[in-house]
């Protein structure tokens, strides 16, 4: 079952994206999104199996944001995808069925319910919160995730400006996992913060 802290690389490159994603790792992050949407693609191949390379040195898993190829080049533990219907079958197809397969569901409980069906590994809804990465995003509410919970059996992904003090909630109303950047990535001491979060889960766990 997934679960944990799933965090998502916020645009740095090189030595401070590794150096920012260890500390994450270090801190307990269960995954890892590598997100960058340039088109540099030596350099994009290069992070990615950098990244690869960190979370297997720390029993975390990487996650390849909507490319299909990079995921496989890399032999990244899996994607996400966006709401392409096509676009879960174009990913399953290509990488098989060991891959990880997620989904963005943003706040549309049919989305999950088509990607269940069609062998998504998780969804994500969101945005919960106003989000400093994507401002215009849709917003989802705490009553579709306690639907979502109650009708899928999948693991769910909360996403979309979250912060340490919204985790028990989104916790408690069904989130297996909470995909965040600026909250860990962007603190001072992201080794502790990410901490801070898989305590939650622990405790939600508990």
């Amino acid at each position: 079952m997934l679960s944990g802290l799933y965090v998502i690389t916020d645009g740095s490159t090189g030595n401070t994206l590794l150096e920012k994603v260890e500390q994450a790792l270090l801190g307990g992050a269960a995954l890892i999104q590598y997100r960058d949407k340039t088109s540099d693609p030596l350099r994009r191949e290069q992070e990615a199996a950098a990244l690869r390379s960190l979370c297997q040195a720390h029993n975390a898993l990487l996650i390849i944001n909507d490319d299909i190829h990079l995921a496989k080049t890399v032999q990244a533990d899996g994607v996400h995808v966006g709401k392409d219907d096509a676009a879960l079958l174009a990913a399953r197809d290509y990488l098989g069925k060991k891959s990880i397969i997620g989904v963005s569901c943003y706040n549309r409980l049919e989305l999950a319910e088509v990607a269940a069906a069609q062998g998504a590994d998780y969804v994500a809804f969101g945005s919960f919160f106003p989000s400093p990465t994507k401002p215009e995003a849709t917003r989802a509410s705490l009553a579709l995730l306690q639907t979502a919970r109650a009708r899928l059996s999948l693991p769910i992904c909360a996403i979309g400006g979250i912060t340490l003090a919204e985790a028990p909630v989104l916790l408690a109303n069904g989130a297996d996992m909470l995909a965040v950047i600026t909250d860990v990535l962007g603190n001072p001491d992201i080794r502790q913060q990410a901490s801070l979060y898989q305590q939650q889960f622990v405790r939600q766990a508990g």
